[in-house]
């Protein structure tokens, strides 16, 4: 589990591909430090397993339903990615529940600076806007960020100077495709009262 509060901006360094599935080496000299076989890491908000380190890089193994789910099926060497070390019982929860598995890919459709911060609108995949709430949490490139306003069609967020300058947001412009995992919360309260409002229909 994560908290959605990226601790590095990394750097992809390779992408090895072995049939459908490829061996990402990444360069997080903070997520690394501490990091061994097994543990995870959230790159971009994609939940990943440590399978080697070496120095201040990392391997993990990526398969193909995780290319195809998120926005790592476009990822390159050079590219900045965020970086979170799983919680640990001793971690302070500064952003909300995450579980890094992305549930769409969004695309920035524009981005509006304004007193110190930066407005960012992103469309959303069919099917996901029901999770969404205005004042809510919502995860993005693995960022945990708070809604802004909502349609059916997209969201808005607000980004402080810091999230601009230490997460990918920050270099990101209008149509790149980010990441996005909503509240899990919303996902379980809307299986638990389905049945009951098919009953009532």
């Amino acid at each position: 589990m994560f908290t959605g509060i990226v601790e590095e901006l990394g750097e992809v360094l390779g992408l090895s591909w072995q049939g459908d599935g490829a061996v990402l080496t990444v360069r997080g000299p903070l997520v690394v430090a501490d990091a061994k076989h097994g543990d995870s890491i959230a790159v971009n908000g994609v939940c990943l397993t440590v399978v080697s380190t070496s120095g201040d890089t990392f391997d993990t193994e990526v398969m193909k339903e995780t290319f195809d789910r998120s926005s790592l099926g476009g990822i390159a060497p050079g590219d900045r990615v965020n970086l979170e070390r799983a919680v640990s019982a001793h971690t302070r929860l500064g952003g909300h529940i995450v579980q890094g598995h992305v549930d769409g890919v969004g695309t920035i459709a524009a981005k509006q600076p304004g007193g110190g911060w930066e407005d960012v609108r992103i469309l959303l995949p069919a099917g996901l806007s029901r999770y969404i709430v205005e004042k809510g949490s919502i995860t993005v490139d693995g960022i945990s960020l708070t809604v802004v306003a909502i349609d059916d069609e997209s969201f808005t967020v607000s980004l402080i100077p810091t999230t601009l300058e230490l997460t990918t947001l920050g270099h990101k412009g209008p149509g790149a495709q980010v990441n996005l995992e909503v509240d899990v919360i919303a996902k379980y309260v809307e299986k638990l009262v389905a049945p009951h409002l098919k009953d009532r229909a």
